[in-house]
């Protein structure tokens, strides 16, 4: 496989190159090739004129290209158009190129033709895509290729322009031309072909978690509960004008999903509070401001740049975004891709986003540099690192990485400290409104709730049913008092499952010792008197293995408007007394 390459100048100049090429792929090289095209220029015209060119030097080569906000050329910036001709040298080797027109075809019929299409063709091992900037989220076609074999490498870009503010962005090809709503699919593939692909960020979680409460595609409305944009303002100052996109770009935010690290970049603050990200994010989401921090940027390129040398490509496809172009202000754009330049030729674009399929699920990134690594045949006899062992890690942590560290570790066991804080406070909530035996409320919480019902009496009716284990001091002194908490609990148990059938509509709670007090709210007293009954009955058919079956005695009323709490009380105490004088094991009205 090798790479050859042409700056656009001007049609004379650019057929000349061509038609010198064209002897060369004549004369017995070059059978198979493919032509890729990347544009910082949009004007269609000027487009077309380089596809003629092409078309009529190489009538049966494929071709494919978009517009851009930069050329890479062997990890340098190139022309403002830039052909690239890719030459296959194995006869195996097979390509296959599709555009799909986003006007006239639904993302979801897209997704199925291309499933469709690997499934019919079984030599393909990796797709290249070309997108234009999608008027919607990118997820609905992203979960559409699902499907694909997962042995399939897939990788591209998003198209733009030189400037990144802008929405402009086309794509074109031999399949259907030019076109500002398309996605181009160039499938690669054979027994003797051989991809690899890698993402590199570098940025780094910057303090504290927040989580998405409101979003809508890609709008981010909330994060805790506030407007998204207060976070940022907040935290950084960064303020809502006309140069809010540039002073995000350095802190993205950054989330897992779909088992890998994902950047959604910041574009626009809205009038609402909101911000718009480059691609959506799901409500739930944790998500934490990154920053990018030039040492360890360069140390992650440098250590995963290992990883391709290892593979030893013919060439490299770079989808580097356009943000990390504008973030080495002080470098040349190109800077931080310098370790693969000798690892062997490349081509590539900053784009609007990048493409690349992860534990077989493909994702839209930003702020990302994605590598697809290509190869003709197997591996050549073992070759050194491109890069060498002492440069794989920097020796010295930059103070600002440091300090990122310090930030986002120190921010991690505040929020821990405060989750703890949060159980421990939750845990003496409870313990406040819990009896400790049987796991039931409290008599004060129980007491709390008959006055709140009391206090609604007009808009719902409510009745109380009081029940005491018969003859529990007999218990006590025939089996022990250990024996009697487990006749408590038996009892706590019975009205516990009675509470979980009714859910919100039954509240139990011990009322001191074996006694025990039924809120039932909504209920009348016929009804109270059948679940008393219904109780009785379970309790008397419970066995406990160390002790003789046991009774109780309950006492059942309905609440009166005019009642209050001792009146109330006192009235299903009075049932229950009277249970218990007529023979106990009943239930007593009130």
């Amino acid at each position: 496989m090798k790479q050859f390459q042409f700056d656009y100048s001007d049609s004379e100049t650019l057929n000349k190159k061509l038609s010198e090429f064209k002897e060369w792929c004549d004369s017995g090289n070059g059978a198979k090739k493919i032509f890729q095209i990347y544009s910082e220029e949009l004007e269609p015209e000027c487009i077309r004129e380089v596809c003629d060119i092409i078309e009529k030097m190489f009538p049966n080569t494929l071709y494919m290209g978009c517009s851009t906000s930069g050329n890479i050329i062997d990890c340098q910036l190139s022309g403002r158009i830039t052909i690239v001709c890719t030459v296959f040298e194995l006869p195996s080797t097979q390509v296959q190129l599709y555009q799909y027109d986003l006007s006239k075809q639904s993302v979801d019929d897209i997704t199925k033709t291309i499933v469709k299409e690997t499934e019919s063709n079984p030599w393909v091992k990796a797709m290249e895509m070309f997108f234009t900037i999608p008027e919607q989220s990118s997820t609905q076609f992203c979960e559409g290729l699902k499907n694909v074999r997962q042995d399939i490498q897939i990788f591209g870009g998003v198209a733009c322009s030189d400037d990144i503010t802008s929405d402009a962005s086309c794509v074109f090809s031999k399949a259907a031309g030019f076109s500002e709503k398309s996605i181009i699919v160039m499938f690669y593939g054979g027994d003797d072909f051989y991809v690899d692909s890698i993402k590199v960020t570098g940025w780094k979680p910057l303090g504290r978690k927040f989580h998405v409460t409101k979003s809508k595609g890609s709008v981010l409305q909330e994060l805790d509960g506030i407007p998204a944009y207060d976070v940022y303002h907040k935290y950084l100052n960064i303020k809502n004008d006309e140069n809010f996109f540039y002073n995000t770009l350095e802190f993205p935010l950054f989330y897992e999903h779909n088992d890998t690290t994902i950047l959604r970049t910041p574009v626009a603050s809205n009038a609402d509070g909101s911000i718009t990200v480059t691609s959506d994010i799901d409500v739930g989401s944790v998500v934490r401001i990154s920053y990018g921090d030039p040492g360890t940027i360069v140390d992650s390129i440098r250590h995963d740049s290992k990883k391709i040398a290892e593979f030893q490509p013919d060439l490299l496809h770079i989808f580097s975004c356009a943000a990390r172009r504008t973030f080495w202000t002080s470098k040349e754009p190109t800077y931080e891709i310098q370790p693969f330049k000798e690892i062997s030729p490349s081509c590539g674009f900053f784009s609007h986003g990048e493409f690349l399929r992860t534990n077989g699920n493909l994702n839209q990134h930003n702020v990302t540099l994605v590598i697809a690594a290509m190869r003709e045949g197997e591996k050549k006899a073992s070759v050194s690192s491109a890069v060498s062992p002492d440069e794989n890690i920097m020796s010295k942590v930059p103070l600002v990485s440091r300090l990122a560290t310090f930030i986002s570790v120190t921010s991690l066991e505040l929020e821990e400290i405060n989750q703890q804080l949060a159980l421990a406070n939750e845990k003496l909530k409870t313990a406040a409104i819990i009896d400790g035996l049987t796991g039931l409320y409290n008599r004060r919480e129980i007491q709390a709730q008959i006055e709140d019902a009391l206090a609604n009496i007009k808009k719902e009716r409510f009745c109380l049913i009081m029940l005491d284990i018969d003859n529990f001091k007999q218990v006590n002194d025939t089996y022990g008092h250990q024996e009697g908490d487990t006749v408590i609990v038996g009892l706590a148990d019975i009205l516990r499952n009675e509470q979980t059938a009714y859910m919100q509509k039954v509240s139990s709670g011990r009322w001191g010792g074996e006694e025990f007090m039924m809120l039932l709210h909504d209920t009348d007293v016929s009804s109270a008197s059948f679940i008393a009954d219904l109780i009785r009955r379970c309790f008397a058919n419970t066995n406990f293995p160390s002790v003789r079956p046991q009774t109780i005695s309950l006492g059942v009323t309905q609440a009166k408007e005019e009642d209050t709490i001792d009146t109330l009380c006192t009235r299903v105490d009075v049932a229950l007394y009277t249970a218990k004088k007529n023979g106990k094991n009943q239930v007593i009205t009130r």
